[in-house]
């Protein structure tokens, strides 16, 4: 039997101690906070299969039946499919790919059918994709009807649940490969040797693996979303929503009546502009919601060189180390592929897994 540490207990931690687990090792994994408080905090993260890497889209369908099985598990629902709504200049090349992956979606006349808090763009010539004229209202977009928004608390308290007290509230200050062959974890409290350790501790992961002689390249920035009451109550619907002219995203929250909208990043200086930026931009965009936040998260991202999506696993030893953004929608396929004694998903940072657009793409 595999004896397996995990470095923090975000979503893709807790995932990785899941999947290996059902595969019969024994996992400890090592929390200084309260898990899923970091970068997997807030009420809800958008699931698609929008990506401009191929490859990414693959991962999101299997992450899917991931999300899916979960639910069956772990007796909760996690994930509401009530559609991905993706506007701007990046809609007509995520077709393309989509399609080329078999994904069920399209180009809409009027994407207000899917999200009717959105603010339509005056075009009274314009010619939607069907070819028949759009009226004075549309906002033409794409539409991936297969996605929607996950649970995240749901999920994060189910794992966490689920694990039990196989969750250690420590911090790790070392790992550390060892002659025989084994990692060596010194955390505040205990000094452990573990078969395999992955460390999935987000802006903690570089310096955790300098001490394995790895040189990971992030860059670090921070985030702030806002939640705005809809204006009319709850919808019985609401779609998510990926504006790639404003690099924007938006989500609904459990209950419908409150949807959470951010735009880009930047650094802690500027985190109050941007809040700004952001209540100014629901104003103009979304005449569906009441114009004054009632929420906040702020949280870290943590961006490879090649892209907004990019995913790495870096390897020594018995020891890997995790890094990239917008990694939640992935967890249950991440972590299969982590717990598993061989990377079955090319996640070396040669691979490049999910190149694609940097500063300025939407997150999510």
């Amino acid at each position: 039997m595999s004896d397996i540490g995990v470095v923090g207990a975000g979503i893709v931690g807790l995932a990785t101690a899941y999947a290996a687990r059902a595969r019969g090792a024994t996992v400890t994994v090592y929390e200084r906070g309260v898990p899923g408080n970091g970068q997997s905090g807030g009420d809800s993260r958008i699931f698609r299969h929008a990506h401009a890497d191929p490859r990414l889209v693959a991962l999101a369908v299997e992450a899917k039946e991931g999300w899916r099985a979960w639910e069956a598990e772990l007796g909760t629902e996690l994930l509401v499919c009530d559609g991905v709504v993706v506007l701007g200049p990046a809609a007509g090349d995520r077709l393309g790919v989509l399609e080329d992956a078999g994904i069920d979606a399209r180009l809409v006349d009027d994407a207000t059918d899917w999200l009717p808090i959105l603010a339509p763009r005056a075009a009274p010539s314009a010619v939607g994709s069907s070819g028949a004229a759009a009226g004075p209202d549309a906002i033409s977009g794409l539409v991936d009807p297969g996605g929607g928004v996950i649970r995240t608390r749901a999920a994060v308290a189910a794992l966490a649940r689920s694990l039990g007290e196989a969750i250690v509230a420590d911090e790790v200050l070392a790992v550390r490969l060892l002659p025989s062959g084994r990692v060596e974890v010194r955390a505040g409290g205990v000094t452990v040797e573990h078969d395999r350790v992955v460390v999935c501790a987000g802006r903690g992961t570089p310096d955790l693996a300098r001490g394995a002689g790895l040189d990971i390249a992030v860059r670090e920035s921070v985030h702030v979303r806002l939640t705005f009451a809809l204006r009319d109550g709850p919808a019985p619907r609401l779609a998510c929503v990926l504006d790639t002219e404003a690099g924007a995203y938006g989500d609904p929250l459990p209950g419908n009546a409150h949807y959470a909208i951010g735009i880009g990043d930047t650094d802690q200086p500027g985190l109050a502009a941007e809040a700004e930026r952001t209540v100014e931009y629901v104003a103009r965009r979304f005449p569906g919601l009441e114009p004054e936040p009632v929420g906040v998260r702020h949280c870290w991202v943590t961006e490879l060189p090649w892209g907004h999506d990019g995913i790495g696993v870096w390897e020594a030893g018995g020891a890997s180390f995790v890094a990239g953004n917008n990694l939640f929608k992935h967890a249950p396929a991440l972590g299969a592929a982590l717990a598993a004694d061989t990377l079955r998903v090319d996640l070396r940072p040669t691979a490049q897994f999910g190149a694609g657009p940097s500063r300025g793409a939407p997150r999510r």
